[in-house]
């Protein structure tokens, strides 16, 4: 089994090999069940999974300890053993990006949601505290909330988020937006400037003196995946507006932002793939849909599906008073029911049927 450690970390120097040190195992399977599948950020981990299990077996194939490993195994025959293994990657995603996985690397995949099993462990025991009203008792001003953090890399989809936040009028909501990225060190222009073709106006109004926008008490865009904060912005909000990990492409893959709303009992809009509700529909959830037009998620053009999610948040912003409160209400059902489907159980006993599922396929396929 090949693994990194600490969870998070994906540089080869991080990435560790277990197995039997009193047999040698022709095959082996890559947890990479926490991270985004992409065949080009991860391609130096990739490549050394691959070279350092050939190593291993190129290793036995030249000095074989004949008492122990070959046993009465021909060497010949041992050689042609080891060229066969066969690999195969743990993964927390679905659709094209772990299908070119199988294309670049022979890995055939196993899923589990394992953002779902990592938001029930941080988020456990919120539901007993008194941090937040219950939203049947809230009275929200805003219509969003939406914590923007890293926008380098492969997470262009926040800049172009908060260019239709800055170009709608909308950033009076409580938002946070970095101008530098705190991880890349790159200002948010820099990186817009690539989208001008489409927008031609989005550098200028990037450019604005509002931004960096941060939260009380920030000096910088902090990192909080594994607990909830802002409590009193969520309950002031009648929407909570995740801006996903991944974004681009057609695959499912979804981590603890989207099950921030859901631990705060709000309701929630996407900035996610293609078909991410549908997606966690499948988990049991309920979205919103009924009140709200949630047309936005059956997009599969990248760029429009962030249009569509900016006219729905400006068009609710256009709203009297009185309509939001109307809307904000009919959600909470929904809502409600989320909550009580996260934190009593419901939604842990689908996560454990999954996943005996993929271990009893992965004991077929290897035992």
């Amino acid at each position: 089994m090949f693994y990194c450690d600490p969870p998070g970390h994906t540089g080869i120097d991080c990435l560790f090999n277990h197995g039997d040190i009193n047999r040698i195992e022709f095959e082996y399977i890559f947890m990479h069940d926490q991270e985004p599948v992409d065949t080009e950020m991860y391609q130096s981990l990739f490549d050394e999974v691959k070279q350092r299990n050939n190593d291993l077996h190129n290793g036995v194939v030249e000095n074989p300890d004949k008492n122990t490993v070959m046993g009465k195994t021909t060497k010949k025959h041992w050689v042609t053993l080891c060229k066969k293994t066969n690999g195969s990657v743990v993964v927390s995603e679905k659709g094209k990006f772990v299908d070119d996985l199988y294309e670049k690397y022979g890995w055939r995949s196993y899923y589990y949601f394992w953002h779902g099993w990592a938001s029930l462990d941080w988020y456990r025991g919120y539901h007993r505290t008194f941090l937040i009203d219950r939203a049947a008792e809230r009275k929200p001003s805003k219509t969003f909330l939406s914590p923007n953090r890293i926008i380098g890399g492969h997470r262009d989809h926040r800049v172009l988020f908060l260019y239709h936040v800055f170009k709608n009028n909308l950033q009076h909501n409580h938002i946070s937006a970095p101008r530098t990225c705190p991880e890349e060190h790159t200002d948010i222009t820099h990186i817009a400037y690539k989208y001008t073709n489409r927008y031609p106006d989005i550098t200028s109004v990037l450019a604005t003196d509002e931004l960096p926008v941060m939260f009380a008490r920030e000096d910088t865009q902090k990192m909080s995946s594994c607990w909830l904060d802002n409590f009193n912005l969520a309950a002031d909000s009648m929407f909570y507006v995740p801006t996903e990990t991944v974004y681009w492409g057609k695959r499912l893959h979804l981590t603890e932002k989207t099950f921030k709303p859901i631990a705060l009992e709000m309701p929630f809009i996407l900035v996610a793939p293609a078909h991410s509700l549908e997606y966690l529909r499948s988990y049991g959830f309920k979205t919103f849909g009924n009140v709200i037009d949630e047309s936005y998620d059956d997009e599969e053009d990248d760029f429009t599906r962030l249009e569509k999610i900016a006219k729905l948040l400006t068009n609710i912003e256009g709203l009297s008073a009185k309509e939001k409160q109307q809307i904000y209400q009919h959600c909470i059902p929904a809502a409600t029911y989320n909550y009580n489907h996260f934190y009593y159980g419901s939604f842990e006993q689908i996560l454990w049927q999954e996943l005996k599922v993929m271990l009893a396929q992965i004991k077929q396929d290897y035992v």
